[in-house]
């Protein structure tokens, strides 16, 4: 008898190849990806005598959509002193309830994008009427908050900062900002007195050179019990008038109550 191992053969084959199909069927367990989410499941290939489908490019539309450009602050170009200094497109008018019109001098050579913030905060009306809410004798006076709690501020985008070193002298008008260096946005203090440690911390942008006796006017407290406010502020060039002297007046804080006393309390206590 004959024997011929051609069948075995064929069907050791028929196994092999089976059992290479299964394995390709099978997509790789799921894995991170440097977000932290499972990578997606890989699709096997079709086999060789089935061309795989041409695969249809995404639309350059869509791929733009995915993308959020940055948006960069404008490019102010530096200006020399002769450019700002009392030119009255650099110069911001506070007109306090304490009695008057402080005068600031804004430095846009050393701190452009707060300058700039602050006069359009200034011409979109936003600090009429905002208060002082936390003000130190001997050391500055903050306001720029809505809220009059320190924790408000505008709807514009918090500024990068622009720490120089123009010193925190009296007088000084510096942006307020949280722990973060580029968390300035709405709020700034009027320096009472020199304070150098806070050189290079905060953005200096300015400094007041009329007025300072309604700024030292200002009621004290954190918070004052009456706060002063901002009646009016307003870029120079804008040649907007001062308020009328009666809305530049606050109500002075209620003196305290006296401790009412009891007809008990008049008489003497008896010695037993």
């Amino acid at each position: 008898m004959k024997f011929t191992f051609r069948p075995l053969v064929l069907t050791a084959m028929a196994l092999g190849l089976a059992a290479s199909a299964i394995a390709q069927e099978a997509p790789p367990p799921p894995g991170p990806t440097p977000e932290g989410n499972p990578a997606p499941t890989e699709i096997p290939a079709p086999p060789a005598e089935t061309p795989p489908p041409a695969e249809t490019p995404a639309p350059a539309t869509e791929a733009a959509a995915d993308a959020t450009p940055a948006v960069a602050p404008p490019v102010i170009p530096a200006m020399t002193p002769d450019q700002y200094m009392g030119v009255p497109e650099y110069m911001l008018n506070i007109d306090l309830s304490t009695g008057g019109r402080v005068v600031i001098q804004l430095y846009p050579n050393v701190a452009p994008q707060h300058v700039e913030r602050v006069k359009q905060l200034a011409r979109a009306g936003f600090y009429d009427g905002v208060k002082f809410h936390r003000v130190i004798d001997g050391f500055m006076a903050q306001t720029g908050d809505p809220t009059a709690t320190g924790q408000g501020g505008s709807q514009l985008p918090d500024l990068k900062a622009e720490f120089n070193p123009t010193p925190h002298l009296r007088g000084t008008v510096s942006m307020a900002r949280a722990e973060s260096e580029d968390s300035a946005n709405s709020q700034f203090f009027i320096m009472l007195q020199p304070r150098f440690a806070l050189d290079r911390r905060y953005t200096a942008f300015g400094r007041v050179v009329s007025g300072m006796q309604y700024v030292d006017a200002i009621q004290k407290g954190e918070p004052p019990a009456v706060m002063s406010r901002m009646v009016q502020v307003s870029v120079a060039a804008d040649n907007k008038p001062v308020p009328p002297a009666s809305m530049l007046t606050e109500t002075p804080p209620p003196p305290p109550a006296a401790a009412e006393v009891t007809p008990d309390q008049l008489n003497a206590p008896i010695k037993q």
